[in-house]
Parts: structure tokens; sequence; C-alpha cells
């Protein structure tokens, strides 16, 4: 069993131009740190490898390591934002090596306007060959299952937001290399306890990313999950309605190996300039449950 203590707890980064340069804007502390490049709002993943080792050198002075990249794209385009997506991936799959990590963040992708299932055809085309890409550099690609705005009959950017949809992917390309980049806060965000969904699919969980669901039962009585303000809210941990504590217990005996990384910039309450402060309570707060998921254990 793997002791909840050596869960790294760490956060997401942005990079601007100086990727090295963008670990020191945030607070002492974190053990880990993932590197994001969000193609909506970057444009493309840049030549990764040159700054590999300074980005290295400078996490190890803050007594951290690179837990993951990320890449979040629509790779299952047949479109120049398509190309981009799997440029991106194939980028950060040549270079995750050298960052000192074996796992990448990223979307499945959708074929634009079409129910889940038709997207599969195209989802094994493309993974299919990312995948044996990552299995010949020892690298993993984890899903995210952010809903991205559509729903299982139509959307534009993931298919990979339900465990349903997670099931036709990893039969469709049956390959270790393919897994999920887990968190609570999607799934609290389609009302699935996200608890048991854990329980299921841990084996394929490669990275955590720290952000919860807070519901607002009282607008959901009254305006339902189509209205005009979202019934679930995205926070920072300890402020939605999952217990991170039976998180790390769960992800220590089912013996993973990775981090759980805080995913800030959506919190409606700590963001602009209360991010660093929301970042540094979530830090906290997940260490607390880390040392009580611990005295578990023992």
């Amino acid at each position: 069993m793997v002791s909840a203590v050596s869960i790294p707890i760490g956060t997401v980064i942005r990079p601007g131009p100086d990727p090295a340069a963008s670990l020191e804007e945030f607070p002492d502390g974190f053990q880990s740190y993932q590197l994001v490049w969000a193609l909506k709002h970057c444009g493309q993943v840049p030549d990764l490898a040159p700054h590999a080792g300074a980005v290295r050198e400078a996490a190890a002075r803050r007594g951290a390591i690179i837990s993951a990249l990320g890449v979040y794209g629509n790779p299952l385009r047949e479109d120049s934002l398509g190309a981009t997506a799997r440029d991106g991936l194939q980028r950060a799959i040549r270079a995750a090596r050298s960052y000192g990590t074996e796992v990448i963040g990223c979307f499945a992708g959708r074929v634009p306007g079409s129910p889940v299932p038709d997207s599969v055809p195209r989802f094994r085309e493309v993974f299919g060959e990312l995948a044996r890409m990552a299995e010949g550099e020892g690298v993993r690609l984890a899903f995210e299952h952010c809903l991205q705005g559509g729903n299982w009959e139509r959307g534009e950017t993931n298919m990979a937001f339900h465990p349903a949809a997670w099931d036709l992917m990893f039969d469709a390309v049956p390959s270790g290399a393919l897994g999920l980049e887990w968190e609570p806060c999607h799934l609290r965000c389609q009302l699935i306890d996200p608890l048991p969904v854990l329980d299921r699919y841990l084996p394929r969980i490669f990275h955590v990313h720290g952000k919860d669901g807070q519901l607002n039962p009282s607008l959901l009585a009254t305006s339902g999950t189509h209205g005009p303000e979202p019934v679930v809210r995205h926070r920072f941990p300890g402020l939605g309605d999952t217990d991170w504590t039976v998180i790390f217990q769960k992800l220590a005996e089912g013996g993973y190996r990775g981090a759980v990384d805080v995913e800030g910039g959506h919190d409606p309450v700590f963001r602009g300039g209360r991010e660093m402060e929301g970042q540094r309570n979530a830090l906290t707060y997940l260490r607390t449950c880390r040392e009580a998921a611990m005295a578990v254990q023992e």
C-alpha cells in the first residue's frame, strides 16, 4: 500500500514565455507542479525541450518536482486546430521525460456537433497512434473529464466527460498508456457522486486535479440544471462538497503514485487578486487531509 504522506500536493501552472520563472509566482510549500497549455488561450504549444532543464532546476530549488505536463485542445478535429492539438500532444510526449514526468494531461477531443459514440472511430484512429507513441516514450496520457459545455448528444471539445464515455474510449484503444486526469468537481457538476467513480476507475487514474464542486441545493430545487446560473460552483478544495481525507485514503489504498495538483483560476470567490490566497488555503487544507488519511492508515 502506498503511504498517503507520499502523495505530493502541488499546483497547476499556465507558464509564460519563461516557464521556469512562472514557478516563482506561486507560494512556497507546493511539492509538485503541472505545466499546462490550453490551446484556446495560447494558440499552440511551444518547443518544450529547451526549457526542461531550467524548469526542473527551478522546481528543485523549491523542493518540488514536475508532476505532469498538460495540453488541452481537440485533437479529433480534421482541420488546422486539430492538427495543432495533435502536434502539441506529440511535443509533450517527446519532452515529458526531460521534465522528469511520465504523465500528460489532455482532452480526448470530439467530432464537433456529434454524439459521443460517433466520435469513437475518430478517437480510435487518433489516440491509437498517440498511445503507441506514448508507449514508445514511456509516458501516459491522462484525460481530463470536463464537460466543456457539451452533453452526450452534441459538443465541440471533449468526449471524455462521463464514465460511460471512458468505457467506450478504453475499449476502443485498450492501451495502458491511456487513463484519467481525475477530479471531483467535473463529476459533481453532473450531479455524480465522485467517490464511487474513484473506486471503480482508480487503476486508470494517472493524475489528480485539486478542485471541488459546491452544490447549491436551493438553486437546484428552483431552477434545475439548465438555468442561467450553475447549480454547482467550481471551488478550491476545502470549499466544496467532497471530503479530501477520504480521497487521500482511497488513492493510497489503491496504490496511486501521482500527485494532487491544485487547479486554480475557477473559484468564484478566490480569483483575481485573491487567487494566491485561495491557493494557500487549498494547500493547507489538503495537507491536513493527507495527514488525517495517514493517521487512518497507521
